[in-house]
């Protein structure tokens, strides 16, 4: 059997344009990373090349406040950039339990039970998503501010149960709708058959659904983390000093005065870890239940 000989590759214009892609996608990240892992000295200096000698220094200064050793080049520990990562995660992770909590229930109600208004209650769910955020901010703040007071200190504004709630009604039109999709591909015969041995709904629902759409539900975790990870806009209009998340914190860090790019890119790399790993665990949980019920030959 003759040989085939390897045709040339004819792909060149594809790699063409994914070299530049990759480059534009992974050049911001490689710079970033390598700032801060130079001393604000290396930053400015004019002879600054990839060639240094990296150091945790910026690391330090932003962990400073939880970290079990004091690092010697700190004289002053600015708590801010640690108490902001801790703000951030809470709120994050608070809002997106609470966020799959109720949109996984209210998908399902959507899907299963037959009411007046179901249709239309579906449609809404995914136009409120479609609102920005930019068009809430005056509203919210005025209602967070002025309406839900119980005292002069007791307003939702500046707290982190208010923005909480606010990223868990921004969220929770998306989760409805992409958890529609999946709870309506299970088998209402499973559901039957749970009814048949005795099963209330709830224990359906918890026992016999969720365990069947839970790459639906790491899908909307994904999404839903991020976004109330990332998000700026109402983050900086509604919480005060001690509650601020990291976009927040490493914005109002940028002065015209002094800005030491070293830590702030080391609170930017710090700021990427959580979603990554986040990501990773949920993507996980997708690929699972995407391959539990497969055939194995």
């Amino acid at each position: 059997m003759a040989q085939q000989t390897r045709q040339p590759s004819s792909n060149w214009p594809f790699y063409a344009l994914l070299v530049p892609l990759v480059i534009m996608a992974l050049g911001p990240i490689f710079l970033m990373l390598t700032t801060s892992l130079r001393l604000k000295v290396d930053i400015f200096s004019d002879t600054s090349s990839l060639l240094f000698f990296p150091t945790l220094q910026n690391y330090e200064t932003v962990l400073c406040n939880v970290l079990w050793y004091t690092p010697e080049h700190v004289s002053y520990c600015d708590p801010s950039f640690g108490r902001a990562l801790g703000n951030s995660l809470f709120i994050a992770t608070v809002s997106t339990a609470i966020t799959l909590l109720f949109g996984c229930m209210a998908a399902y109600a959507i899907v299963r039970f037959r009411f007046f208004g179901r249709g239309t209650v579906s449609l809404t769910t995914l136009l409120m998503r479609m609102v920005p955020p930019a068009v809430l901010l005056v509203p919210v703040f005025g209602i967070w501010t002025f309406t839900f007071c119980l005292g002069e200190d007791s307003c939702l504004a500046g707290t982190t149960s208010g923005i909480i709630l606010i990223y868990v009604a921004m969220n929770l039109p998306f989760v409805i709708w992409i958890l529609q999709s999946f709870i309506s591909q299970v088998p209402i015969q499973l559901e039957e058959a749970a009814r048949i041995d005795g099963a209330n709904a709830f224990q359906v629902f918890f026992i016999v659904v969720l365990p069947i759409i839970r790459p639906g539900l790491a899908a909307a975790s994904i999404f839903t983390f991020r976004i109330a990870w990332n998000e700026f806009l109402l983050a900086n209009a509604l919480l005060d000093r001690k509650t601020r998340t990291v976009p927040v914190t490493i914005v109002n860090s940028l002065t015209e005065h002094d800005i030491d790019w070293g830590v702030i890119m080391a609170t930017g790399m710090l700021l990427a870890i959580p979603p990554i790993i986040f990501t990773f665990v949920a993507s996980k949980q997708i690929i699972t239940g995407m391959t539990a019920g497969a055939v194995k030959g």
